[in-house]
């Protein structure tokens, strides 16, 4: 795992003082690498990459980034290719490998297959590609987006890094993207390329952006279909998810140093975990986040039920509320602005803790946007079933539940009664991509404390529509797989950014078994009936592997995900903290937002919601980022900026 920078010449013209601005942008990222570093410029000085190094397969020197073959090929690479050994017996009668390197791999493997070499790769990856003989550059990003790529345009050059905060030294001034920050505002996320940086992109998962005589030619390589299978029995499915599961487990404990596991006490990290241990033959460490200061914030009971049960070394750290006032600007510069939900404070945690025994880990993540694990799903379908139920029409067709099927498994919605209060407050029985719309809209509570008027939200709603209803992926009746697909295109690659910076952030490798593509693409030709049989979720997934960790684990009710209790803290120890956030003279200034409303909500209605979790991470990163823009152009001269 690792950080890459560079910057490509669009004019064929020689790039002055093109050294220092990658050792400056290197010195942004060495926290993704801090075994090692390396910069390689082109003789014409026209382009040039960065490498920052954590030693993770082959650490001898030799292995060192960027990595130049014979031809002069040049390559920049962050990630890991886990089938790189077979690759390597395939190439070996065309290339004489010097490494023992996946790195190296990839530069053979492009000599062999040209731009079909993704089709090759199972792992995770972000890279730059210097082709010498053809005269241009290829920058590639993994099928979901495990590893991050960002780029932009200036003066004629493309800039781009593993983080944004290596590109903006470069740029003249920051300014907040709009139509990114509605997204933000209501999913809590960006969709697409965009971020909240105007005029930065990230590179789509699936894609690759091709650089040639001064042309910019994004290409996408790899995409998701849910072509279903009604041929075979649940199963064959099963058979078969064990055996693709057993060789993603396989692949990813390749390793040349020490693999841990991350421990929630949920399904997935809990059989990552039993399954690892078993290959490795080894007790694996794992680790776990907890909270004490209120009940119902401490899931380290089943962890450790999960630990004991191979034998273990378990691992725990108590976060209080201090540990998040003390940490969570670092949270926000490390991940250079804000998505998803307060987990990504919990992950930053867990994951020192996990840095100081272990280099990689692994992680769940994945599982519940491809196997159907969110209660917004059982809740989605109980208002159809309702409405077929109502209109009589539930018997006609393969309905996924029924009125009868679906009553024992709603259980699981205790804890959520007061969403689905709201989501039922208005549209009940409406068309089902409004429904769902409503269901992951997020902006609904903040209506006072952001100026709506001046952003376009239903233009929002309608790139929703696109992507939901997208039949080129998943039919047109498939509600669960729609809303599985949308998870996976938009929300997956939110908690993904979250993953990559909260362990980078320690130079730690983070590493997600279940987000193998041979596996992925397997689970989406299984019919909605298999994986969310009656309602229950991530059903495929249990009944393939119900003997494997123990039960009281697969048959728990109360599973919150990572759980951290910001409104117990921000309505108590932290309250003065979270308004003096707020009550200063910028953020009375900061665009599309009425802080005096805020405020207001904060001092004298005492409430918290996840939606002013939002906003305080907004107003972080202002802070961070955009009240200290002329920082960042300083550090061209300075060449360091401090955290």
């Amino acid at each position: 795992m690792c950080g890459i920078a560079g910057i490509v010449s669009l004019n064929n013209e020689s790039i002055l003082n093109i050294e220092h601005y990658l050792s400056v942008m290197l010195n942004l990222i060495k926290h993704r690498g801090p075994d090692d570093s390396g910069i390689w410029v082109h003789e014409n000085a026209k382009l040039g990459f960065a490498h920052s190094r954590l030693s993770v397969i082959d650490l001898n020197k030799r292995s060192k980034q960027p990595m130049k073959d014979i031809n002069a090929n040049v390559i920049s690479f962050n990630g890991e290719i886990y089938n790189y050994k077979d690759l390597q017996n395939k190439l070996s009668d065309k290339w004489d490998f010097c490494t023992s390197s996946d790195t190296e791999t990839i530069l053979a493997a492009y000599e062999k297959y040209g731009m079909d070499f993704f089709e090759h790769f199972r792992g995770m990856f972000a890279f730059s590609l210097w082709n010498e003989k053809e005269n241009k550059v290829i920058c590639a990003r993994d099928r979901f987006g495990i590893k991050p790529f960002y780029y932009t345009i200036i003066e004629d050059m493309f800039i781009f890094a593993s983080e944004i905060k290596a590109i903006l030294p470069f740029v003249s001034e920051i300014n907040i993207d709009e139509t990114a920050l509605t997204d933000y505002l209501v999913f809590q996320y960006t969709l697409g390329e965009k971020t909240l940086f105007k005029g930065i992109k990230q590179l789509l998962p699936g894609h690759y952006i091709e650089i040639k005589d001064n042309n910019i030619k994004p290409k996408r390589y790899w995409d998701i279909q849910f072509n279903i299978d009604f041929d075979h029995s649940p199963i064959y499915f099963e058979k078969r998810l064990k055996e693709l599961v057993d060789e993603t487990i396989n692949l990813h404990l390749t390793s040349d140093v020490p693999v841990g596991s991350y421990l929630s006490g949920g399904v997935d990290s809990s059989l990552i975990t039993v399954l690892a241990s078993k290959k490795l033959g080894y007790n694996i460490n794992s680790f776990h986040g907890k909270f004490l200061e209120y009940p119902g914030f401490d899931e380290s009971l089943y962890a450790k039920a999960v630990s004991e049960h191979i034998n273990g070394e378990f691992n725990e750290i108590s976060i209080t509320a201090k540990d998040f006032k003390d940490n969570i600007e670092k949270v926000i510069y490390y991940m250079d602005y804000p998505v998803a939900g307060p987990g990504a404070f919990a992950q930053f945690m867990t994951s020192k803790l996990a840095a100081s025994k272990v280099k990689v880990v692994l992680g769940g993540q994945g599982g519940d946007e491809i196997f159907g694990g969110y209660a917004r799903y059982l809740i989605a379908y109980f208002e159809q079933c309702i409405k077929a139920s109502i209109e009589g029409t539930y018997k006609e067709g393969n309905f996924v539940v029924t009125p009868e099927s679906i009553i024992p498994n709603l259980e699981v919605l205790k804890e959520y009664k007061p969403l689905i209060k709201d989501f039922w407050k208005e549209g009940l029985f409406s068309n089902i991509d409004d429904r769902y719309f409503r269901l992951i809209d997020r902006s609904i509570n903040i209506q006072d404390e952001i100026n709506w008027s001046e952003l376009n939200k239903e233009n929002i709603k309608s790139t929703f529509k696109r992507i939901f209803n997208n039949d080129y992926n998943v039919g047109h009746n498939a509600y669960f797989d729609k809303m599985t697909h949308f998870d996976l295109k938009c929300l997956l690659p939110a908690l993904l950014h979250v993953e990559d910076r909260m362990s980078m952030a320690h130079g730690l490798e983070s590493r997600i078994p279940l987000l193998d593509h041979k596996l992925v693409e397997f689970v989406a030709t299984a019919p909605a009936d298999v994986k969310f049989k009656d309602g229950k979720m991530k059903h495929l997934l249990k009944t393939t592997f119900n003997d494997t960790i123990p039960s009281e684990i697969f048959y728990r009710r109360d599973k919150m995900g990572f759980p951290v209790p910001l409104k117990n803290w921000f309505n108590k120890e932290l309250k003065d903290w979270l308004f003096d956030i707020f009550n200063n003279n910028n953020s009375f200034t900061r665009p599309f937002v009425n802080t005096r409303a805020l405020l207001t909500k904060i001092n004298i209605d005492n409430k918290f919601s996840r939606e002013i979790w939002g906003l305080l991470c907004l107003e972080l990163w202002y802070q961070i980022f955009y009240d200290k823009a002329n920082t960042y152009k300083q550090i061209l001269n300075k060449g360091e900026l401090k955290v």
